[in-house]
């Protein structure tokens, strides 16, 4: 009886309660900018990036538990409503964080005269409670892990 007192405790507690499922969707994210062009190498662009796919992410109701913005790539973990698909998210998230990436830098339309800030390209993953620490730590350390030369994408 205990054991199933505290098994509902930590299902209260660790899963997000909507109007008709219970549940949560965690997945850990990886996208790359068009020709992987190096455009966040300066430290304004990349916390504009970042900031642009923080915003994007509130609008539409995902919430980011970790990202990491490299110069030519990004790395996130999201938690995100059951009724919303992997690639509706990342969908989401790169349509409109390169929307307003280009609304508040001008100059980067010299390089991308199309509005194409990402590229077609795209991974998805899903993660669990017990898999969350260790991949939240390996997007933490991105500058480590390409500092070596290790290449995910």
């Amino acid at each position: 009886m205990e054991n199933q007192t505290q098994l509902s405790e930590s299902y209260a507690t660790n899963y997000e309660h909507y109007e008709h499922s219970v549940g949560v969707m965690m997945l850990h994210l990886e996208w790359v900018t068009k020709y992987r062009y190096r455009m966040f190498r300066k430290q304004e662009y990349l916390k504009l990036a970042e900031a642009c796919i923080r915003k994007s992410a509130f609008e539409h109701k995902i919430k980011i538990i970790k990202l990491s913005v490299m110069p030519e790539h990004v790395h996130c973990v999201v938690q995100v409503a059951l009724s919303i698909s992997a690639s509706k998210c990342l969908q989401v998230l790169k349509g409109r964080s390169s929307y307003l990436f280009f609304r508040y830098h001008e100059k980067a339309r010299l390089r991308y005269p199309k509005g194409h800030l990402w590229s077609r390209g795209k991974f998805a993953s899903s993660v669990g409670f017990t898999n969350l620490e260790i991949v939240s730590n390996y997007v933490s350390n991105q500058e480590e892990h390409h500092s070596l030369g290790n290449s995910t994408l």
